[in-house]
């Protein structure tokens, strides 16, 4: 049996930059395992196998590998994918495609908003499905600075301190001085597991940035999901709503940030987040960027 596949590279408007993703469609013969090698095969943070709906009104069910294993649910898998579901399957309007595409996640229904114009990249935006919530598990500065290969001094920022969420993956979110600094952390993983545990993944992010219209400059490692890093994490900044409303106490109304990622790899992206606060308190999270096509093919199944 063959299968179509797409890649695309995704928070990005150029090909080659972004988060590269796998896309396999009509997967719904494929068991587990069967996904976990292909998964493992393209070599990505991320493949995404599509499968028809349980109900007519949605767009598709969609399962999540990383080369670890399956997530409940992942940024740079639903932007791409929605993307790429929009191109393939909405009729054209006076030269536009907008659309609403519903995917069915392990986490549960993401209802996505696609914005496709004629020689630009697709852009797509979704309400995180669940709010961040604190994880538990946050390690002393010394151990997260061993695993990082940081000095302990170079971790804080401002009134920034580390702190876990998750918003269906648990991270633990490290502030950093510098971009000096930043650029420098990598995985030591005769510490990693003392600090971060199996489950979690380190986000690490400072304010200065290589872009001025960016808010933030981050990266984030998760060795053992199979990620040695990740050049742009949608999960992560939809947990990260939560740290930013935590230690930036914004005022109720709507607020916009843009995170840069990826540029240590050579693979610039940029993630859009919209948090919508309300009493001092985190009322929605939004997460958008775009994404552009990159390859087509098939494989055996």
């Amino acid at each position: 049996m063959r299968l179509k596949f797409h890649t695309l590279d995704v928070f990005t408007n150029e090909r080659y930059a972004g988060n590269p993703l796998a896309v396999v469609m009509d997967a719904d013969t494929l068991d587990t395992a069967a996904m976990l090698k292909i998964t493992r095969e393209f070599n990505l943070s991320e493949t995404v196998f599509v499968m028809a709906s349980t109900k007519p009104a949605h767009t598709a069910r969609v399962r999540i590998f990383t080369p670890g294993g399956e997530v409940p649910f992942a940024g740079h898998p639903t932007v791409g994918t929605a993307a790429l579901l929009a191109e393939l399957r909405s009729p054209e309007t006076n030269g536009e495609r907008d659309a609403l595409v519903v995917l069915e996640e392990n986490i549960g229904t993401v209802r996505v908003g696609v914005r496709q114009k004629p020689g630009e990249a697709a852009h797509a935006e979704f309400d995180v499905p669940k709010l961040p919530e604190p994880s538990a598990g946050v390690p002393p500065v010394d151990l997260l600075a061993a695993a990082l290969g940081l000095i302990p001094s170079e971790i804080g920022l401002e009134n920034h301190r580390p702190s876990a969420y998750t918003a269906g993956l648990p991270f633990v979110f490290v502030p950093v001085q510098t971009l000096v600094a930043i650029g420098k952390a990598s995985i030591h993983m005769a510490h990693w597991n003392t600090a971060f545990g199996a489950a979690h993944a380190a986000y690490l992010y400072c304010r200065e940035t290589v872009h001025a219209t960016s808010h933030f400059h981050a990266r984030m490692f998760a060795p053992n999901m199979g990620i040695t890093e990740d050049p742009a994490t949608g999960a992560a900044a939809a947990a990260f709503a939560a740290v930013a409303v935590r230690f930036d106490t914004p005022r109720d109304g709507l607020h916009k940030k843009i995170i840069e990622q990826g540029f240590e790899m050579g693979r610039p992206s940029f993630i859009e987040l919209s948090m919508l606060v309300k009493q001092g308190k985190l009322e929605t999270a939004r997460i958008g960027g775009q994404a552009i096509r990159l390859m087509d093919g098939e494989l055996e199944g």
